[in-house]
């Protein structure tokens, strides 16, 4: 069996156009198929012609330790190609003990946890009150803001927001059935603050169907396009900025979230629950746990 990785293949543009629609035909999220592909050209680049092998990718391996690549892009990109591999092989395209030699090719280990932001509800109010309600464009801001910190959503949640989610539930207002990441289905309560936010947008542009966060022209006009998840991203970036909080994105709003909500006495597996992580360990991790940095164990010390 002639291996889809070999030099011919690799030299040929149509080729390489077809291994590298596999690849991204193979996952679904579409950050997972970018950095899939980059991985993917990265290697391509890397190899300059010669067949794809557990020793080329090591030495691929190898390179990306030497530029300072953190352990998680490096893994992340020989996931991709470990992805590409066993698509090869699934579909006949690669023999199955040169498969088994290419992808043992092993991570990077990672030791310890990165501790990630989380705000205070000082920090959050702050962040909140940055935004100038008096205009569209602020009320349609705080209502994002808002829903970030109050429901946990992810940026790509957020902005595929629609008003047919939007619904009474067992007397109160929730987000339902929203699809998350990897098709998991969660119905996410809405605190009245953050109805109140949303209220307050939708009823200033005439929201009633369709998408909830709306593109605005320059004059101040809503179009009918809803916002994309970068735009999210913008909004929140904007906000931490005039709060003079660094390094904060929409991702460090759905920690906030999970810390407050762990704060204020709720249970793990709920917060799993309004997160949607299928993995407690997950939540876990989004929570610190282990480690409380506001009450440290080492302020006891008294020397």
């Amino acid at each position: 069996m002639s291996s889809c990785l070999n030099k011919t293949t690799l030299t040929n543009s149509d080729s390489l156009n077809a291994l590298r629609k596999m690849l991204a035909n193979s996952v679904v999220s579409r950050h997972t198929k970018r950095a899939y592909l980059t991985a993917f050209d990265d290697l391509i680049e890397a190899a300059a012609g010669r067949p794809i092998s557990r020793m080329i990718l090591m030495e691929f391996r190898a390179s990306m330790l030497a530029e300072g690549l953190s352990a998680a892009t490096i893994n992340q990109r020989l996931c991709g190609i470990r992805k590409l591999v066993n698509e090869s092989r699934e579909n006949g395209l690669i023999d199955p003990a040169e498969a088994v030699r290419i992808t043992s090719v092993p991570g990077v280990p990672q030791n310890g946890v990165r501790l990630g932001t989380w705000l205070t509800t000082e920090e959050t109010q702050c962040l909140l009150a940055t935004v100038d309600r008096t205009e569209l464009i602020g009320k349609r801001n705080f209502a994002i803001l808002s829903t970030l910190c109050h429901c946990g959503l992810r940026r790509e949640e957020t902005a595929a927001l629609d008003m047919r989610l939007i619904q009474l539930r067992e007397g109160r207002w929730v987000i339902a059935d929203l699809i998350g990441k990897r098709g998991r289905v969660r119905t996410v309560p809405i605190p009245a603050a953050a109805k109140d936010a949303l209220d307050e947008w939708t009823s200033a542009v005439g929201i009633t169907s369709g998408p909830i966060w709306r593109a605005m022209r320059k004059g101040g006009a809503i179009t009918g396009l809803g916002l994309s998840a970068w735009a999210i991203w913008d909004v929140v970036v904007t906000a931490a900025k005039a709060a003079g909080i660094s390094h904060l994105g929409p991702h460090d709003l759905r920690r906030t979230c999970a810390k407050l909500c762990r704060k204020a006495g709720g249970e793990l597996e709920q917060v799993q629950a309004l997160l949607g992580h299928e993995d407690l360990s997950t939540t876990a991790h989004y929570l610190n746990s282990t480690q409380q940095i506001q009450h440290a164990v080492n302020d006891r010390i008294a020397l």
